[in-house]
């Protein structure tokens, strides 16, 4: 028992270290999709053509 007294805060920290790491990254991947999708728009709108790899949308078949 003294191992668990011992081990749990660290656990726990470890723990919540690693869903704060995860929902940062998340959102920051979800940031990053959103910015790509309205420059792509704003490029679209003014009529230029979208050839840059990071800003195109991914074809059904690219996505399987």
């Amino acid at each position: 028992m003294e191992y668990v007294e011992v081990l749990l805060p660290s656990i726990c920290v470890a723990a919540l270290f690693y869903f704060v790491m995860r929902a940062l990254l998340n959102s920051d991947r979800s940031e990053r999709q959103a910015l790509a999708e309205a420059e792509r728009e704003a490029e679209q709108e003014a009529g230029q053509s979208v050839d840059h790899p990071a800003l195109k949308k991914p074809s059904e078949e690219e996505q399987k």
